[in-house]
């Protein structure tokens, strides 16, 4: 047998595992959840819903720049409020399947201090994404992040996006404090928001 071989193997075993590492982000699937281990101080419960600690929580990275609609948006200047991120994109069928309960539950947590913000990815025409807005009356902002460099400055060992859909919630401090890897239903959205409303 050639020496080539062996190492032509490795090559390709090698090139394969990276590729699998990349696509996790860019998968559309039910998610998955991811506990705790080592110096994080997350927790996953049953239903796949990771929470933070009031004491053990890292500030949100910045997230800013333009929205699918074309205007500028800045999460920082909504600090004092709970912000709900959800990442998605008009091509994922989970995140299509989750959109009806997310309008629903920003309309139903606007008057309680609560604001949702999306953050759109991989879609690489803002037509598709605007066309999703407006299919599920999504009346919320939507960060335009068609290569993912926002989901990247989420630090590692935090709660941070890993699958599309996310929902990551900010409390009032601007620090994130839960985390879902999966579509979600209004029942669940309130599971994460509705503790972060009633914190002093």
């Amino acid at each position: 047998m050639s020496p080539a071989l062996p190492r032509r193997r490795a090559f390709l075993l090698v090139t394969a595992v990276a590729a699998a590492g990349a696509l996790t982000l860019t998968s559309c699937g039910s998610g998955g959840t991811s506990g705790g281990s080592g110096d994080t101080k997350f927790v996953t419960g049953t239903g796949g819903i990771s929470t933070v600690a009031k004491s053990g929580r890292h500030a949100a990275p910045k997230l800013s720049g333009e929205t699918v609609d074309g205007k500028q948006l800045d999460v920082a200047d909504l600090k004092g409020k709970v912000v709900v991120l959800n990442v998605w994109g008009s091509w994922c069928a989970p995140c299509r399947a989750e959109a009806p309960y997310l309008s629903k539950v920003a309309k139903e947590t606007r008057s309680k201090g609560v604001e949702f913000v999306g953050i759109n990815t991989r879609d690489t025409d803002k037509g598709p994404a605007v066309a999703f807005e407006k299919q599920f009356e999504a009346d919320y902002p939507s960060l335009y992040d068609p290569i993912g460099k926002l989901i990247l400055r989420f630090p590692k060992g935090s709660l941070n996006p890993q699958a599309i859909p996310s929902t990551i919630v900010l409390d009032k401090d601007g620090k994130i404090a839960a985390r879902a890897l999966m579509a979600l239903d209004d029942k669940k959205l309130h599971q994460m928001i509705d503790p972060l409303i009633a914190e002093k």
